[in-house]
């Protein structure tokens, strides 16, 4: 991970956040955008990458663990990383990758791990994106890492929407 970019020094340009909401509960779908544009900043994703994040039903999530993690039954987030930071030749797509969210199984989640939905929905997010960026938590180091970055993310955000960047 590079330097994190201050706000005041960025570009114009902006990672592009797709979102697709084939899902049925209320999502703030502005608030999760922005947050993983705000993420994108931070770990200094190149303006010409491109994410999408995808809120999906039980049922969706359930299937593609299965078809691709060989998982049993649906799952809060799961990723799939296409390029990295760089590697994309110029006049070439560059697709960070997929984050897709189970809004229902955050919701269904947050009350036993203390949180609010919307605020779990955001951790899974920052996680998902994480991911995508090749951070794991394989091993209990990695695990400190990631989630350690994870909650860094997630405090940056909340001041920046306090102070309205």
């Amino acid at each position: 991970m590079g330097p994190s970019r201050r706000p005041t020094s960025r570009a114009v340009a902006e990672v592009a956040v797709f979102l697709a909401d084939e899902q049925h509960l209320s999502v703030d779908a502005d608030d999760l955008v922005a947050l993983a544009r705000h993420v994108l900043e931070q770990e200094d994703v190149p303006d010409d990458m491109e994410v999408a994040l995808l809120l999906v039903d039980e049922e969706t999530i359930a299937a593609l663990n299965q078809r691709h993690l060989s998982g049993d039954g649906p799952t809060d987030v799961l990723a799939f990383p296409i390029d990295e930071p760089g590697e994309t030749p110029p006049d070439v797509p560059a697709i960070l990758g997929d984050v897709v969210l189970c809004p229902a199984i955050a919701a269904a989640q947050a009350p036993g791990l203390g949180r609010e939905p919307h605020d779990e929905l955001r951790l899974l997010t920052v996680h998902g994106l994480l991911h995508l960026l090749g951070m794991d938590h394989a091993d209990p180091h990695e695990e400190r890492a990631m989630f350690g970055r994870t909650e860094e993310l997630l405090t940056s955000y909340a001041a920046a929407r306090r102070s309205g960047s």
